[in-house]
């Protein structure tokens, strides 16, 4: 039912055959001939979550993930891909070797370091496959002083397709939505929850307030010989909204969840974001009506209420809206893909921010001209440069040179020139960024990023710096 994937691994397909090879995997007829490579979704225009290709001459498909983890039906309803956040630490180290060589390879050349490289990484993934802490890296971008505008939405989900059903040990994608949630709930109760005019109904004795329900004051009172009571509706200025009742019916879910797996969220803050927004929902009343959560609308008026709604309509979706499947161990999910090089921009962001607090406005980000968007601009005077992250693992050395020419073209842009108010032919300073297991940056300071970052020997003014990802 499953084809497992980690990043950037292979996995090939053959037509069963009457004498199968143990180490190769074989599908049965009906099913390797429904798989197809124009029934990939798109994650975005142009942009597939993994590599599928069809090997006619050896009749056998290629499957290679890439930079998201998540799942998607291969074939509807008999097989799924799913790719888990796992990183081989030979892969690292053969693209930090790709980033300091000095010429191209011929294609000959290219096809020999290609087949020792696979090898060693084979050997390397059977032992050493560390698995990233995704959670952590989203939870450190929400505690951080990125606007959440900036950040949004990292995933893509499938909600009209037929759902796959999995072990609940496999779903990437309740965790981090759960993580987004509460780290944007923070957010919120830390502002302050907002106030505004609400209906309440009340049975109220001696007193009329609001106006009277009439066919609730005769099913009420009236049936019942109460003639002292009267059953009203009336508006009430305070916390307890349909939103924030909504947001606290998705944090018991959510709370539910963390503390029935607990796996998901070791070393990370999640309990500590629970405390402390706790309190805030105690006078708060909680939706009880399925009705009204499936076909809740926020305020779009309350901005920071938008984000948190849509992802736990996400999250009420994921359980459907019944607080019993969080502690189930299986789990029916839409197909998504979590975008991993998004998160590893913005997780270097929170970085450069968190330890560079008197210099944010010399860190520019997704800066844009004429259709480029750069990762970011430092402006520092001579120190300035064009900094881009690249969460690849890639180690053929003409996808190397590619992200080089790439970050140096930006370095020819007008506007860059004139935002750097270059003036002379002076050639800016290009920055790669990329991950490491270990050995990597803990201290992201503009003194500390000029002090470390070392220059690729076959270009002019042209580095490289690796960052060390979280792991679990």
């Amino acid at each position: 039912m499953k084809v497992l994937l980690s990043e950037h691994s292979r996995f090939d397909i053959y037509l069963q055959e009457a004498d199968t090879d143990p180490t190769v995997d074989y599908f049965a007829a009906d099913v390797f001939g429904a798989v197809a490579t124009a029934n990939r979704r798109y994650y975005k225009q142009n942009v597939y979550p993994y590599v599928l290709q069809h090997n006619k001459s050896e009749n056998r498909y290629e499957l290679k993930a890439d930079y998201y983890i998540g799942l998607d039906w291969l074939v509807i309803g008999k097989k799924y891909v799913q790719v888990e956040p796992k990183v081989n630490a030979k892969l690292l180290e053969i693209y930090h070797q790709s980033l300091i060589t000095d010429k191209e390879l011929s294609d000959e050349e290219q096809a020999k370091k290609d087949k020792e490289n696979k090898v060693a990484i084979k050997k390397e993934e059977a032992c050493d496959s560390k698995k990233v802490n995704y959670i952590k890296m989203l939870l450190d971008v929400y505690a951080s002083n990125i606007p959440t505008e900036k950040i949004g939405l990292l995933t893509q989900i499938y909600w009209e397709e037929k759902p796959i059903k999995i072990e609940q040990k496999d779903d990437y994608l309740t965790p981090f939505l759960v993580a987004q949630f509460l780290s944007l709930l923070k957010t919120i109760v830390k502002k302050g929850l907002k106030k505004s005019y609400y209906k309440v109904q009340e049975n109220l004795n001696n007193r009329v307030k609001g106006k009277i329900l009439v066919g609730q004051h005769i099913k009420q009172n009236v049936f019942k010989n109460r003639l002292t009571n009267t059953f009203c509706e009336y508006e009430v200025f305070g916390e307890n909204s349909d939103e924030n009742q909504y947001l606290k019916k998705v944090f018991q879910f959510c709370t539910s969840f963390v503390h029935h797996h607990r796996d998901f969220f070791k070393d990370s803050a999640i309990e500590s974001i629970i405390n402390y927004c706790r309190p805030a929902f105690e006078q708060i009343e909680s939706i009880v009506n399925e009705r009204q959560l499936r076909n809740f609308k926020y305020n779009p008026f309350f901005k920071e209420y938008k984000e948190a709604i849509t992802i736990g309509r996400y999250i009420l979706k994921q359980f459907g809206y019944n607080i019993s499947s969080t502690t189930g161990s299986e789990i029916e999910t839409a197909p998504f893909w979590i975008d991993m090089p998004r998160l590893f921009e913005l997780y270097v962001y929170q970085k450069l921010l968190k330890d560079n607090p008197n210099d944010t406005e010399k860190i520019k980000y997704q800066f844009g001209t004429y259709g480029n968007h750069l990762d970011f601009l430092i402006k520092n005077g001579e120190n300035s440069m064009i900094v881009d992250t690249k969460y690849k693992l890639k180690y053929r050395q003409s996808a190397i040179h590619a992200d080089i020419r790439q970050v140096s073209g930006y370095a020819r842009l007008n506007r860059i020139r004139t935002e750097l108010k270059i003036t002379d032919d002076q050639n800016i300073n290009c920055l790669i960024i990329y991950p490491l297991l270990v050995n990597g940056i803990d201290d992201y300071s503009l003194e500390a990023i000029k002090t470390n970052k070392s220059e690729i020997p076959a270009y002019h003014k042209v580095y490289k710096l690796g960052v060390e990802l979280p792991l679990l």
